[in-house]
């Protein structure tokens, strides 16, 4: 554990810091160019896996509702034509046993690309990378597993989140019959602290399994919280900014792909900022960050392919 412990101005110094020395305002952009290309399979694939549970059609409604909130209805809608699209391009291969593995690894080589770039940004920010001489294959097979089993995840804590809301909606109801005028905001208020959880489950997922990085769960759940308080206080502002400004407006027939890009670049940004202040955090503050198996610090990694001589400014 690092000591003295720094105090918290200095903390987010660091993290500010960080942000910047690595880059996150252009690996933001990377993740939000890979995420609309990822996005078509990955929302197959999760209403595929969550509609098997909960119905197909459920599922749909669910996730338009969800960007609903924050992209709005016109981009909300574009992304249910993309589901369906994807749907409709996903023709049946009965009988021909090769035509659908085919498909199926495509899809999910599409469908875990985002993760896989999200992986590398985090281990950038945490300032660890897989060992080059373990072989390329070997961990391009591993952060792909990593990033399905993530798809699985978000599955899973959408079929929570469904089961939750449909209670939540129940009690609300019933309270809005005993007590009216509080049933409303209580339900808001619920609605709320359910969505943190899932959110923050979520981050907590991604930083302790995508990353090539051992970290204490302990110094994982406080940046998951900080970053899922941050993306709830981001979400609204957002929200705000793009029911205001309209940008999609300037990009005519392109418009909801344009908003959803920005969504998801600013998303993108409060999630590495996240990244930077758990990684900062577990340094300073808590138990520390080391190489997982088959990963290296990118430090001395770096030294090591220098040498010692060029290292210390010689030769």
């Amino acid at each position: 554990m690092a000591s003295p412990r720094i105090g918290y101005v200095e903390l987010l110094k660091k993290t500010f810091a960080g942000f910047s020395k690595d880059e996150c305002t252009t690996m933001a952009a990377a993740l939000a160019y890979y995420t609309v290309f990822s996005l078509p399979p990955l929302l197959l694939l999760i209403v595929m896996i969550a509609g098997a549970v909960m119905g197909s059609q459920q599922v749909q409604e669910a996730i338009h509702g969800q960007f609903g909130s924050l992209i709005g209805t016109s981009g909300a809608d574009e992304i249910r034509t993309i589901i369906e699209k994807a749907q409709e391009t996903r023709q049946p291969n009965s009988g021909r046993p090769l035509a659908s593995v085919l498909s199926i690894a495509a899809l999910l080589f599409g469908a875990t690309g985002a993760f896989a770039q999200l992986q590398m940004a985090l281990n950038k920010a945490w300032e660890v990378e897989p060992d080059p001489k373990q072989g390329g294959i070997r961990n391009f097979i591993v952060k792909r597993f990593f990033s399905f089993g993530l798809i699985l995840g978000i599955a899973f804590l959408l079929l929570v989140s469904l089961a939750l809301t449909a209670a939540i909606s129940a009690v609300g109801d019933a309270l809005g019959r005993m007590m009216p005028g509080i049933g409303e905001p209580l339900l808001l208020a619920l609605n709320f602290g359910v969505s943190f959880v899932v959110i923050t489950l979520l981050f907590a997922a991604m930083f302790k399994i995508l990353p090539d990085a051992t970290i204490a769960l302990r110094d994982v759940w406080i940046g998951a919280i900080l970053t899922a308080l941050l993306f709830m206080i981001g979400k609204f502002a957002i929200g705000f900014y793009l029911g205001k400004s309209n940008p999609g407006e300037v990009f005519g027939a392109a418009g909801s792909l344009a908003v959803l890009l920005l969504w998801v670049y600013y998303a993108s940004l409060i999630l590495f900022f996240g990244a930077e202040f758990t990684q900062v955090w577990a340094e300073e503050r808590g138990s520390g960050i080391t190489p997982e198996p088959g990963a290296v610090r990118v430090k001395e990694h770096k030294e090591h392919v220098r040498g010692p001589e060029e290292g210390n400014g010689r030769g």
